[in-house]
């Protein structure tokens, strides 16, 4: 039954979605959450108090051992911003590079791994920064989980050129590690930035990555693509796994097998190349062979 399995089809230009589920919903619910708090509820007054700094009160991350920490905090302050900048840029920075990581990995395995970066980015930001800066206000935002999204898309497109101000092109592996040093070199900075939440949300996305069996990117291919000039990047290589189903109502799937090729099959080296592929021009580059393909292989990963 399709209710019991992670199973997503992309639709729109080539089968590929501009809004996938996941951060179509992680849009509206961010800018929804920043109009109410930051809107409507900061012209509230209940009991003499902002209506504001009781949602900040409750929800944004507050540190280990004050008054104002929740466990759930971990979660919902990823919601919340401070401003309009604030949180124009890390909607941005989600819906550009976490579109195609949802397309490739599905909504579920996505979602998974956004919240568990931003949990992993508050952790490290309530437990380090007030040793490191003395600073004890409460944290907001998702810029740990986009942190973790953008480690993501260097470590599966570490080839693929960005557009640095809509005109300089950039390797995304070059510009994402470039991104990770600064917020190294301004740790202990007292500009109200949470920079381990940042270095957080990449740390645990690596991690994340690293011990996912089926992505499988072993950290040879991830310092080989910065040595390479080549352009073939770090490849996501999809293991079959046992099926306790054949037939799929609407889907063909393809038997995916590294030592031998069959009528009907396809051949781990046919994944890898369609992926270096993706890696070089992007999906938009692929023929509709080679994105059935590629999504019937992430269905089986």
């Amino acid at each position: 039954m399709y209710n019991e399995r992670d199973y997503y089809r992309p639709t729109g230009f080539g089968g590929f979605s501009f809004f996938p589920p996941v951060i179509k919903n992680l849009l509206i619910i961010n800018a929804i959450v920043y109009l109410v708090n930051n809107l409507l509820l900061a012209n509230i007054i209940i009991d003499g108090v902002p209506g504001e700094y009781i949602i900040t009160r409750y929800f944004a991350l507050w540190p280990i051992g004050s008054d104002s920490f929740y466990l759930w905090q971990l979660i919902t302050y990823q919601f919340m911003h401070g401003n309009f900048m604030h949180i124009l840029f890390n909607m941005f920075l989600l819906w550009m590079f976490g579109l195609e990581i949802e397309n490739l990995w599905g909504s579920k395995k996505f979602l998974i791994y956004y919240l568990t970066c931003g949990v992993g980015a508050g952790l490290m930001q309530i437990l380090l920064a007030p040793a490191f800066t003395g600073l004890s206000g409460p944290t907001v935002g998702a810029s740990g989980a986009i942190y973790g999204v953008l480690i993501a898309f260097a470590m599966i497109f570490p080839d693929r050129y960005i557009f640095l101000w809509f005109l300089i092109p950039v390797k995304a592996k070059y510009l994402i590690a470039f991104f990770i040093v600064l917020e190294f070199l301004s740790l202990g900075n007292m500009d109200l930035i949470a920079r381990f939440a940042h270095l957080g949300g990449a740390l645990v996305g690596f991690i994340y990555i690293m011990f996912d069996s089926r992505t499988n990117i072993k950290l040879k291919n991830i310092f080989g693509s910065f040595k390479s000039s080549s352009g073939g990047g770090t490849k996501t290589q999809f293991r079959r796994r046992p099926r306790t189903d054949s037939y799929v109502e609407d889907a063909e799937f393809y038997d995916i097998d590294s030592r031998k090729k069959s009528s009907g099959g396809v051949t781990q080296e046919e994944i890898d190349r369609i992926l270096d592929k993706i890696s070089q021009s992007g999906y938009q580059n692929l023929t509709e062979k080679e994105k059935k393909i590629l999504f019937e292989a992430s269905k089986k990963s």
